[in-house]
């Protein structure tokens, strides 16, 4: 039930970093599902404010599911640090990776949104552990420019803003108001913004059944379907909406749960 905290730990990966995460166990009187599913927040979010508050890891639970949600480094109760390079999202997949190690399950289910999607591709990439894949907020940036769309929100414009407080343009302006809202570490999102994975991805190493998701209206994710057709058999949801799909649209948490019944 996730009335119930979670239960939360930490491990310390091998450059001295602290990563927290947090589980919560099949409901009461569901039977479990022996594949757990693995959560990774986006930018400026954590694992609560991403997939607990909107509901999604109570519609897991429900199905019988054990649930592990990551806090990237410099994210929710994971270490902060200035220093960029401590950052970036293939650094964050390999953090990922460390908490899939301590799981004990022979395959997991995984599930990453804008940031957290990128450090979900990379993961899945490198581990044929992942039995299904899903991505959201994110499209055609993956395929064109290596990561998250850096044409809509350039890294170098929103670690500056996130330093200062002002913002060149919309986008960069509503992902620092989006940050500070929410008591982030700001210099740690900055040198994260800094790090920003632009190297590609090999796509072509995912074995995961994958389902990419995105908002109709969301300018960091535009043609998404060029991100599926990338994924060998990857299947494509829209669903209406921007960026804040994750909490906004009961839709996006729908397609999730029904594809990762399979």
């Amino acid at each position: 039930m996730t009335d119930v905290p979670p239960y939360t730990a930490a491990v310390v990966v091998d450059d001295g970093t602290t990563i927290a995460w947090h589980r919560w166990e099949p409901d009461a009187g569901v039977d479990a599902h022996p594949v757990p599913v693995v959560l990774q927040h986006g930018f400026a979010a954590d694992t609560m404010v991403d997939w607990l508050v909107p509901g999604t890891v109570a519609g897991l639970t429900a199905a019988g599911r054990r649930v592990v949600g990551i806090d990237a480094r410099g994210h929710g109760r994971s270490a902060k640090s200035p220093d960029a390079t401590r950052y970036g999202e293939r650094r964050m997949a390999e953090d990922l990776l460390a908490v899939v190690a301590r799981l004990d399950a022979p395959a997991v289910d995984l599930v990453g949104y804008s940031m957290g999607a990128v450090v979900a591709l990379l993961a899945a990439a490198r581990c044929t552990a992942v039995r299904r894949l899903v991505v959201g907020g994110v499209g055609a940036g993956i395929v064109e420019v290596g990561g998250v769309d850096t044409r809509t929100l350039p890294g170098d414009r929103l670690a500056r803003a996130l330093l200062t407080g002002e913002a060149e343009d919309a986008d960069v302006a509503g992902m620092v108001a989006f940050a500070s809202t929410r008591g982030n570490d700001l210099p740690s999102l900055a040198a994260q913004a800094r790090a920003v994975h632009r190297d590609g991805i090999d796509l072509a190493a995912i074995t995961a059944e994958t389902l990419v998701i995105a908002g109709d209206a969301d300018p960091l994710a535009v043609r998404p379907q060029v991100l599926a057709d990338a994924i060998t058999g990857a299947r494509l949801g829209v669903v209406r909406g921007g960026h804040d799909v994750i909490g906004s649209n009961p839709d996006f948490r729908s397609a999730i749960l029904e594809f990762l019944r399979g």
